[in-house]
């Protein structure tokens, strides 16, 4: 089973679906700003990975600056109550699997936790080729 939080808007998102595609892997594909994971499904995601809330944040193009969420002053069930409220605030693409589960940022980390090997060669949208003929890395 593999499971990506995505945005179809954003190249890394579309790239790490593609690695997942190329694994033979059909995944489950959450359109996250459509269907946000609930507060505690967040928190879960954020612990099996083991890294700070604030890790998860987006800054890029969301109301990171706005809500001045930079400043020290929101705790950890603040920042997750607001990615409730502005879901593009949650970074992607989150991958869960059998192995474990990552924000795959770049595309590539996705890489470190499919099961099934890459089926072929993989070249990124901006032309970056992440994987060879042979279904090796680069």
């Amino acid at each position: 089973m593999v499971k990506i939080f995505h945005n179809p808007n954003c190249g890394t998102s579309r790239n790490t679906l593609a690695l997942i595609s190329n694994s033979g892997v059909e995944p489950e594909v959450v359109l996250y700003l459509e269907t946000p994971p609930s507060k505690e499904q967040l928190k879960k995601l954020i612990s099996d990975m083991s890294i700070p809330v604030r890790d998860v944040l987006r800054q890029k193009g969301t109301p990171y600056e706005e809500l001045d969420l930079g400043n020290a002053k929101w705790s950890d069930e603040e920042l997750l109550d607001l990615m409730m409220v502005h879901p593009i605030l949650i970074n992607r693409p989150i991958v869960v699997t059998s192995i474990g589960t990552k924000l795959c940022r770049p595309s590539e980390a996705v890489l470190d936790i499919l099961v099934e090997p890459q089926r072929g060669a993989f070249t990124k949208e901006d032309g970056e080729v992440v994987i060879n003929e042979k279904g090796l890395r680069v």
